[in-house]
């Protein structure tokens, strides 16, 4: 307990301490996001947070390294070096595109070289779990191309619901910390061994989220862009595929924590497959990009459109996350209610969806924006 509590103290601290000169240096180098009617946000705010986690996350992994309850998990093997190099492909991809904009089939390529890298240095998924169904081997085939798609998928998946201050921090962070726990109730089952890295990166990735929130919480400072959502997407991807992607010992809870950072985005936060299906049909008549935003789609901008606000339905989404996780992880802790997850599951994805569906609308069918007292600070010079 001591060694992960000395880990996320580091990578919390750290990056909320790198986040007051990044925004600096943000603002100084002119990597500020303006407002436009696809955002929230209604003055310029700096971008480029994801860097404070980056740094943040190579502190933390310098410190468990040289802690003694850590060492099997660097000791003679390749998987921390593999999980670093992907995060440098994966932060740059997403840090350029910030500064830059890098075109989504560019961003794909540099999230299909991280995965490629996991790959070659170890990190794979052995084994892919069917919601509902069965537990498959992976060929040597097979293996390379699930990881890949894997880091691409939930990446994508936690730069989606990047929308609002704090939201993907936050929501991140509850996710790594349930996963954490779920992982120390496999080691203590015997399924997971001590060298496992995926307990390390969840624990680091909620710390790094911990210490981002109070810059970016509402009215946000600094913005993680798409070099933080694409670098915490990939820390996830990194725990489950070495956590659920290598265990076929049955044990409660573990399809959910394995597709948890997918669920979380698309199945709780507003994006079901149907609401996806109605968002690109749209763009496709309106002929627009469906990569641009569409404030009429996604969940965090329905609940503002239904007068909760931006850090209410930011508080929301969050309480939301934590009662699923807590739901799916009560289980696995007290062994006992496993016949109950599925019925409540479904349950708290359907009463979600059936007060936030496509149609719901305001009274005025607009956004509300930020009272003057909420909107972010003016920028430095």
């Amino acid at each position: 307990m001591l060694a992960y509590l000395a880990v996320f103290g580091a990578a919390a601290l750290t990056t909320w301490l790198l986040a007051f000169p990044v925004r600096a240096i943000a603002v100084r180098i002119g990597a500020v996001v303006p407002p436009d009617p696809g955002r929230v946000h209604t003055s310029p705010l700096p971008t480029l947070g994801g860097a404070a986690m980056f740094v943040a996350f190579f502190v933390a992994m310098l410190i468990a390294s040289r802690t003694k309850h850590f060492a099997p998990v660097f000791h003679g093997s390749s998987e921390p070096l593999g999980v670093m190099l992907a995060a440098v492909v994966i932060f740059a991809v997403g840090a350029l595109d910030d500064v830059v904009e890098v075109s989504p089939p560019a961003k794909f390529a540099g999230q299909v070289l991280a995965g490629t890298v996991l790959y070659f240095l170890g990190v794979s998924m052995f084994y892919l779990r069917i919601p509902f169904g069965d537990l498959f081997v992976l060929s040597r085939d097979l293996a390379p191309l699930a990881t890949v798609l894997w880091v691409a998928a939930i990446a994508n998946a936690v730069n989606f619901i990047d929308g609002l201050d704090g939201l993907a921090a936050g929501v991140i962070a509850i996710g790594a910390l349930a996963f954490t726990i779920y992982s120390a109730q496999l080691t203590d089952a015997g399924l997971l061994t001590a060298d496992n890295v995926g307990p390390l990166i969840a624990i680091i990735a909620c710390g790094i989220c911990v210490g981002f929130l109070p810059h970016n919480f509402h009215p946000a400072r600094i913005m993680m862009g798409d070099a933080g959502a694409l670098f915490l997407g990939l820390l996830m991807a990194t725990s489950t595929l070495v956590v659920g992607g290598r265990i076929n010992d049955p044990f409660s809870g573990q399809t959910y924590f394995f597709y948890a950072p997918l669920f979380i985005p698309f199945f709780i936060l507003g994006v079901p497959i149907i609401d996806t299906a109605v968002a690109t049909t749209r763009r496709a008549i309106r002929r627009t990009g469906i990569d641009r935003r569409d404030t009429e789609s996604h969940l965090h901008y329905r609940l503002m459109r239904l007068g909760h606000g931006h850090r209410r339905s930011v508080l929301i989404l969050w309480g939301w996350t934590a009662i699923l996780s807590g739901f799916v992880l009560y289980p696995a802790v007290a062994n006992r209610g496993n016949q109950l997850i599925p019925f409540g599951v479904a349950a708290l994805g359907l009463a979600l969806y059936t007060l936030f569906h496509p149609g719901i609308r305001g009274t005025t069918g607009n956004t509300p924006r930020p009272t003057p007292e909420d909107a972010p600070l003016d920028l430095p010079g």
